[in-house]
């Protein structure tokens, strides 16, 4: 876990690196000729320069644990790629990767297969590879290995910027079109408004990537789709209909809140004391059970209508890694853990134990089966304008909120060195947020040496 952003930069262009070398390879044995599957122009996937960040922050203090070392990254491949082709899927209106016909898949995204041999790298990244690609950029001048990456970071935004660019010109330009082209008109008219062939080398560049995604079938896809999304607009006003944004928006802070009062009765009833559950210095919201609810319903919504044993397993595997994701984030960014479970049978550093595990199962399937269903209608029923309008007040006190816990909580750590005043903001914090205020605030949490 402790890895300097130096580290994690090398380790994010190197697996990049490996991850494009090694899928170009495969498709073109598969292929029988040359294939790119790179996202960008340059011999980059972003998606595994990311996989081996995560490994390295979230799963390096399991190394001595081999079965959740390996657990722990099936589950992280699992979140990564099944958020990745949900978010290319809402951008584009279509299916990068499709594993639907697959045995053991999970909404076409995931193949459990897939995530097994995942597992098993995350033991050999872990292991083996990491420590052996530290002691090669270890030999790399400091300064020379700051410029390269620094060259690299830039090449990369530029290539990143050219790709979205030609995307964004294509949606654009399928929204103008009041005729149905066929797909060579299609791609010739919007190279010829692009200028330079941009557009055509990243449509070009996208079919040869991905044999399964046809651009034209894309761009009609896309045009179909909005004129759905017109006719919908247009029949219903309903608002946070299905599982939208302003559904899951809504079921953040009602979890939040939620979440804070169970939790502060819970301890009340074992512990017999009073104490804040909330995350932030301002109203009762729990962060962490805001995002579980959001995140558990967007990746079991589909999966409603599964049996319960289903639903708790998914539940208690899934919320006891996003428990430990948010305890090992928070160590990072503000130095203090607001919970620990030491003293709790079969608990994992003290991040997560069985027992809270299977409360997450249980919540999961409490709420799927039977405060969802409710709680989903009652939201539905908010004015389309008014609950538009509120959602983004919300969100934006919500961000406010936020940010001024972490600077609070950052003030705190920083206030136990003994470091004084430098700034406005330091004096700022010093008066409203004093280490009574906070320690009143956040009873368990402790600071991290």
């Amino acid at each position: 876990m402790n890895h300097t952003l130096y580290e994690l930069l090398w380790l994010f262009f190197i697996y990049a690196f490996a991850g494009w070398m090694i899928g170009t390879v495969l498709a073109a044995v598969r292929e029988k000729k040359f294939v790119d599957v790179g996202f960008l122009y340059g011999p980059l996937c972003p998606a595994y320069g990311l996989g081996g960040v995560v490994f390295a922050v979230f799963l390096t203090e399991l190394k001595d644990h081999l079965f959740f070392l390996f657990l722990g990254g099936a589950i992280l491949s699992f979140l990564v790629t099944e958020f990745t082709g949900l978010i290319l899927e809402r951008i584009f209106h279509r299916k990068w990767w499709d594993y639907s016909r697959k045995k053991f898949q999970f909404g076409g995204y995931v193949n459990l297969p897939y995530s097994v041999v995942w597992g098993v790298l995350a033991v050999l990244n872990i292991h083996f590879v990491n420590p052996f690609l530290k002691g090669v950029w270890n030999r790399i001048p400091g300064a020379a290995g700051e410029i390269v990456l620094t060259v690299l970071i830039a090449l990369t935004l530029l290539d990143l910027a050219g790709t979205l660019t030609g995307i964004l010109k294509v949606k654009s330009h399928v929204k103008k079109q009041s005729l149905v082209y066929s797909v060579s008109e299609n791609l010739q008219k919007t190279a010829d408004m692009m200028g330079q062939g941009l557009t055509r080398l990243v449509l070009r560049r996208m079919e040869r990537a991905y044999p399964t995604l046809d651009v034209g079938e894309l761009l009609k896809a896309r045009k179909e789709q909005e004129q759905k999304k017109k006719e919908a607009r247009e029949k219903t006003a309903v608002f946070a209909a299905g599982c939208s944004f302003y559904k899951l928006v809504s079921l953040f802070f009602l979890g939040a809140f939620l979440g804070d009062i169970t939790e502060t009765i819970f301890v009340f009833a074992t512990a017999g004391k009073l104490m804040s559950r909330s995350s932030v210095v301002y109203g009762p919201f729990s962060i962490v059970w805001g995002l579980g609810c959001a995140l558990l319903t967007a990746l079991l919504y589909q999966y409603r209508n599964r049996s319960d044993s289903f639903i708790f397993v998914f539940g208690t595997v899934m919320g006891g890694a996003y428990e430990y994701i948010c305890s090992v984030f928070t160590e990072i960014v503000f130095g203090t853990v607001f919970w620990d479970y030491s003293k709790i049978p079969f608990n994992l550093g003290g991040r997560i134990n069985l027992l809270y595990c299977f409360f997450w199962g249980i919540a999961a399937v409490v709420w799927m089966k039977y405060l969802y269903p409710f709680i989903s209608k009652w939201i539905e029923k908010i004015p389309k304008k008014f609950g538009i309008r509120i959602t983004w007040v919300l969100i934006i006190l919500m961000v406010f909120d936020i940010s001024l816990t972490a600077l609070a909580l950052n003030r705190y750590t920083v206030r136990q060195t003994g470091e004084g005043i430098h700034t406005v903001v330091d004096g700022f914090m010093d008066e409203h947020f004093p280490d009574e205020r906070i320690e009143q605030r956040f009873q368990n949490l402790k600071l991290v040496n």
